[in-house]
Parts: structure tokens; sequence; C-alpha cells
């Protein structure tokens, strides 16, 4: 005999299409009507307006002016309201610490970064220069007239799903509870706080920046910075493996002797590359960019051997994972004019299926500190996904 199906409760249902509702409006990529969005959820008209006034009572969503139609009422836009919801994105990586909030409909309303050596350092210190940054950006943001949704960390390294950080190698933490870690005042908020992988993270800032036109697009994503991350989008969602930790392309072996082998990052990691470039150590990375736009050839070599070995772990990762598109972000995407040639030849001369299906390497779209964006975006989905836990708009 089956087991009994458990009813649908009632309040589960109506913020199911809450949700269903605000993501409409959210995703669209220019204003729509009650009507569009019931025809995009398969809700009655009625159904909609009804919803429709909630999140407007909410703060979530305004109307605009009507817009005439040759037949029938005028149309009322709908549209995401801006500046009254921040999400904070925060992030640790080994050379920066920074913040940054966003709100419903995607803008940058306040941030701060910080640069620093984070090698060795001591988790709580850089916790509390974190919280306050954070605290900083939060006040900006509610000068604005914003209200804190909840906030994500970025961390460079592996966590798992009680959210401890195993390992940031880069960093040298290890066996970290990253949530506790953190003053009280950044785990608050209405959806609250979780911690997720950088790379991970700057994904989907990835997917988010090519919405609507990709779909749901397919990728695997670099994160270039001190270390070197990596994430894999099957159908515009992230694939991370059983335990969260696919991804790790920095760890792949490109080459080795004797004595030793040789990882990604000895070789295509951003310190790497400056020391390959003959630059001071402790130069910023902006020399680097600047010496390859000059044309120098130690740093034009450094980087052109980089994208070589960064397309030898590319092309491990193709065989494995079956991708047709490599997604360079960080370092890379500003490099991006010197190392994907090199990325390009190697994945043509390695990848067994590129001549029915070759590999496309393309530049990041998400911009600088693309994984603070994509902390800051999960945030704005956990609200998507309960937005009846926000408050009525005062």
């Amino acid at each position: 005999m089956a087991p009994p199906v458990a009813p649908v409760r009632q309040d589960w249902m109506r913020e199911h299409n809450l949700s269903l509702t605000l993501s409409a409006v959210l995703d669209a990529s220019e204003p729509v009507s009650r009507a569009q969005v019931a025809a995009r959820t398969g809700l009655s008209r009625a159904a909609v307006t009804n919803l429709v006034d909630r999140l407007v009572e909410a703060g979530l969503v305004r109307e605009l002016a009507p817009v005439a139609l040759q037949r029938g009422r005028p149309s009322v836009p709908l549209v995401p309201v801006a500046r009254t919801v921040a999400a904070l994105g925060l992030e640790v990586n080994v050379d920066y610490l920074g913040v940054r909030a966003v709100d419903l409909t995607g803008e940058v309303i306040a941030e701060q970064v910080l640069h620093a050596d984070l090698r060795g350092s001591e988790p709580a210190v850089v916790a509390a220069r974190l919280g306050r940054v954070a605290g900083e950006v939060r006040a900006r943001a509610v000068a604005l007239g914003a209200r804190i949704a909840g906030s994500t960390l970025a961390l460079p390294g592996l966590l798992d799903s009680s959210s401890v950080l195993r390992t940031a190698p880069n960093l040298g933490w290890r066996d970290l509870d990253a949530i506790g870690l953190l003053p009280a005042e950044l785990v608050g908020g209405a959806v609250g706080f979780t911690v997720a992988n950088e790379a991970d993270l700057a994904a989907r800032a990835e997917i988010r920046a090519r919405r609507p036109d990709d779909g749901k697009p397919s990728f695997f994503y670099v994160s270039g910075e001190i270390g070197i991350g990596g994430a894999r989008v099957l159908g515009g969602a992230l694939s991370a493996g059983s335990h969260g930790w696919a991804g790790e392309v920095g760890h792949v072996v490109v080459g080795s002797s004797p004595t030793s082998l040789t990882r990604l990052e000895d070789v295509a990691g951003q310190r790497a590359l400056m020391r390959n470039a003959q630059l001071p150590e402790g130069a910023p990375f902006s020399d680097l960019v600047e010496a390859v736009t000059q044309g120098a050839p130690p740093a034009v070599a450094a980087v052109r051997q980089a994208g070589r070995a960064l397309g030898i772990a590319l092309a491990a990762v193709a065989h494995i994972s079956d991708i047709d598109e490599a997604v360079l972000g960080g370092t890379f995407a500003a490099l991006f004019d010197t190392v994907a040639g090199p990325v390009e030849a190697a994945l043509a001369e390695l990848v067994v299926f590129s001549d029915w299906v070759p590999v496309a390497v393309t530049r990041a779209r998400a911009g600088d500190y693309a994984a603070m964006t994509g902390a800051a975006l999960t945030v704005i989905d956990r609200l998507v996904a309960r937005p009846s836990v926000w408050p009525t708009a005062s």
C-alpha cells in the first residue's frame, strides 16, 4: 500500500505563488503587466492581482504609470522597487576583503573593498575587520532608505554543508565555523546569513549577467585570483558535486619534474603571474595589466604560459565534464585578450571532441568582484523564495 500523500498547506501555496509572482517581475528584461505575469506563471489574473497588491504593500514591487493599449483598459507596468532592499555580499580573499550591497534591481548601492595580504592571517582578526567594513556599508545602504535583507559570505576554500570551512589553503585557514566567526549583527536580516565558495558565487553572478539572452546557460567558470577556483554550470544552475567541492581547477596538475608536480595555481595564480612577469613583489595587479598592454616581453610571456597551463587544465575538465564553454573571470578576464589565445590553442590540441564541438573561451560578463555580487544575489534569491518574511513597508 502506498504511503498517504501529505496535504498541501494553504499558507505554503500562497507563499509559493507569491514567490512565482515576484520572480516574474524581477526576472523580466522590461516592465511587465499583471496579465503578462499571469501568462508567465500560469496563475489566474485575479490571483496575480491579489499577489501583486501584497508585493506593492511590502515595498518590493511598484507600479509605473499606465500604458495605453489599442484595446481594453490601460496596462500598468510592474518593476522591482529600487533601494528598499539591501542584500549584502561579503568576501574574504587572499589579498582583499570587501562588502557589496545590492538592491532588487541588481544595482550596487554601496560597497567597500580593503586590499591586504591575508596569507596566514588570524581568522578572528580578519572577521573583525570584515565586520567593521560591513557596518559601514550597511550604514550607507540604510541612509539611502534600504532595509537589510541578509548576507552571504564568499570564501576561497572548501565548505561543507554545515558551513564549516574545511580548508582555504591560500589563507592558511582550516576547520573553521564560518558563521560562528562573524559578529552577530552580520548574521541577521529577514533571510539570515549563509556562506559559500567564492568561485561558486562568482558563477552565480555570471548566470545572472547572462539573463535573459542566454536562457539557461551551461559553462565552466574559472575564477582567477591568487588561487584559482572553478564552478560547473548546467542549464543555468550550479552543479557542485556530492559535497559541493567540484570545480577546484587550480589544483589540477599541469606539469611535472622528477621531484615535484606543478599545479595550475603554480603557473597561473596571480602571484605566479607577477613573479614570472618579473614585477616587484607586492606590486599591484594593475601593473601586470599595464605591462601586458604595453607589450613588455616578460609579462606577455608569463600570461601566455599561464594560458597554456589553463588550457591543459580545462582540457581535463572538458573530458570529464563534457563542457563546451569556458568562461574566464577575475584576473583572466582582465588579461583576456592575451590569455585566451593560448587557452583556445591548448583546448583545440588536447580535447578529443574539439573537431566536432570546440570548447569556446569567453570573457566573464559579471564584472569586478563577481563573488561579492553573487553572494548578494543569493540573499535576493532567499527573499524571493520566501517573500512573506519581508515586513510591510511603513
